[in-house]
């Protein structure tokens, strides 16, 4: 009987290694699991980063975008005011320089 203690014991110990063994495995897993997760958030992160500053760049372009067409219709506008003046001037020179405005 003393031997059958004797060997229940060994294999307990064994099983206990094999248990430990196993827990060591599951944790080295874990870890790694852990060490994958936390490069997916960083990247996570960095896209978001990334995808704010590229809203923050279009809108920037968009304000850029807006504010030269703004000054192109001023421009034309002045143009056009200049077209006007212009053609008042050709006028009046025009009536100046007829006849029928001397007799």
């Amino acid at each position: 009987s003393h031997i059958r203690v004797a060997f229940q014991g060994v294999m307990m110990e064994e099983r206990m290694m094999d248990v430990e063994q196993k827990l060591r495995l599951v944790k080295r897993l874990l870890q790694d699991k852990v060490n994958q997760l936390k490069e997916q958030l960083s990247k996570n992160t960095k896209a978001d980063a990334m995808v704010k500053d590229l809203y923050v760049e279009n809108a920037q372009l968009l304000k850029a975008l807006e504010m030269t067409e703004q000054r192109q219709r001023t421009a034309e506008r002045k143009n056009y005011l200049l077209e006007e003046k212009i053609a008042n001037l050709n006028r009046i020179v025009k009536n100046l320089a007829s006849p029928s405005f001397h007799s």
